[in-house]
């Protein structure tokens, strides 16, 4: 019974860690593991968040494969090393359209405002203000929501492929073959012009 059972969970842990962020988001909102989930969410299977009942997450909210902690496990040291009975847990409470990067981590008593931008490798400490970008270790707002937005307004300028992309779409893998192939070419080149080249050489 109890191989049956590791396996079962084993198989289970396999089939969610390739869920697609918005079906897992998903998966967990059904599970009700969150003190409280918005609409919209996607979250990378591969996220490790502990804690869950101490985080509310609003509406379209993107947790890449980032860190969300609701406790600081210290004092679990300093407790057995002093005797003591501390505590340390504490919620995160993230608003809508909040985006959170690659390797980000987001400590608990953390509130994240609405339109936040959380950059890859951050580490999140203290309180981030709406209409915001976040980056640095601690986090501090290094921009706002609508100078980053004008930003990529900018570098889009031109792209060649973006009236192929489906307005307000996050991905769609009919066209994601085609989407790929033309965003090389136009970064890195044709491949058969490298080629060429390399046999001329």
């Amino acid at each position: 019974m109890g191989f049956w059972r590791t396996l079962t969970g084993k198989l289970r842990q396999w089939w969610l860690s390739r869920l697609p962020p918005r079906d897992y988001a998903e998966y967990l909102k059904r599970k009700g593991v969150f003190h409280a989930m918005g609409e919209n969410c996607a979250i990378s299977p591969h996220a490790s968040i502990h804690d869950m009942a101490f985080i509310q997450l609003g509406s379209n909210v993107r947790l890449s494969n980032c860190s969300l902690f609701g406790h600081d496990g210290s004092v679990n040291m300093i407790n057995q090393a002093l005797g003591t009975s501390f505590d340390a847990v504490g919620p995160i409470i993230i608003g809508d359209d909040v985006f959170v990067g690659h390797q980000a981590i987001i400590l608990p008593n953390v509130r994240i405002g609405s339109r936040v931008i959380i950059a890859a490798g951050a580490v999140v400490a203290s309180d981030i203000p709406s209409n915001s970008v976040a980056a640095g270790v601690p986090a501090r707002v290094v921009r706002s929501f609508d100078e980053h937005v004008e930003r990529v307004r900018r570098k889009n300028e031109g792209l060649p492929w973006l009236e192929q992309r489906a307005k307000g779409r996050d991905y769609d893998p009919a066209m994601e073959k085609r989407l790929r192939s033309v965003r090389a070419e136009y970064f890195l080149g044709a491949r058969d012009r490298e080629e060429t080249a390399a046999s001329n050489a």
